[in-house]
């Protein structure tokens, strides 16, 4: 297995395969949460690679190499802007993979943890070349989240550096990645959810009740959607949930 730093176009990354990987050989685009990098995500490529999935973990924006150092209310300033550019992003990974004649099979999935989740719920909406993929502690729900986030700075005495009209031009914008709006464009495709139900971060019960919407757009594949339900865990996945994640994606692109 290698494990190959790169850079493509300003996208630095782990490419991570084997030497008997070849143009047919699915690929996966798995994505890092907020204040992670890269790196923290090497047991999900190593897990995928020996399914026989090429594997790529960019850094998101001002995240791992890109890093600027800025500080914790910065980072959270930025949130948003960092899951947009990281959507626009997957874009520019898929287009390298054609130019560089690694994608001639077209199977290609999309995953990540946490930010990563829902950068994955994003890609959803905009991009029907995802074949399928796998969404833990992610939120579909961007308008939703960016609320919560907003009531949990609140509680806890921050004081936001951003008006109602602010607010109002982020919401705007967020609509036209968040697929809660338009579940349709989920268009069937093998997902996989992983969530805790003690979450915090990224509440469960928004994730689970989209879930829910979304079975009715499945009822003729109901095994193309699964929702996996951690009890006792909150914002951090076990074991268990990444062997499921990775079974899934790698299953669902053989």
């Amino acid at each position: 297995m290698f494990v190959e730093k790169e850079v493509w176009g300003n996208i630095p990354l782990l490419h991570i395969h084997t030497d008997n990987m070849n143009e047919e050989t699915p690929v996966v685009i798995f994505l890092h949460g907020f204040m992670s990098a890269k790196e923290h995500n090497l047991h999900y490529a190593y897990q995928l690679v020996h399914k026989g999935v090429r594997v790529l973990l960019p850094d998101a924006k001002f995240h791992g190499e890109r890093s600027e150092g800025l500080t914790e209310m910065q980072m959270n300033l930025n949130f948003w802007d960092i899951v947009l550019n990281s959507i626009h992003e997957v874009q520019q990974l898929y287009d390298e993979l054609k130019n560089k004649n690694l994608l001639a099979s077209h199977k290609i999935g999309i995953g990540g943890t946490s930010m990563g989740g829902i950068v994955t719920s994003g890609c959803l909406k905009l991009y029907d070349w995802i074949q399928t993929a796998a969404i833990c502690m992610g939120a579909p729900g961007f308008i939703k989240l960016g609320e919560y986030q907003l009531q949990q700075f609140a509680k806890s005495g921050v004081n936001w550096p951003m008006s109602e009209e602010d607010v109002e031009k982020i919401n705007e914008a967020l609509a036209k990645y968040d697929v809660s709006l338009t579940p349709e464009k989920f268009a069937g495709r093998p997902v996989f959810f992983w969530h805790g139900e003690l979450d915090k971060t990224v509440p469960f019960h928004e994730t689970y009740k989209f879930y829910e919407t979304l079975r009715e757009y499945y009822e003729a594949n109901p095994e193309y959607l699964k929702f996996m339900v951690n009890k006792r865990a909150g914002h951090a996945v076990p074991r268990d949930g990444m062997l499921a994640a990775t079974a899934w994606l790698a299953q669902h692109l053989a």
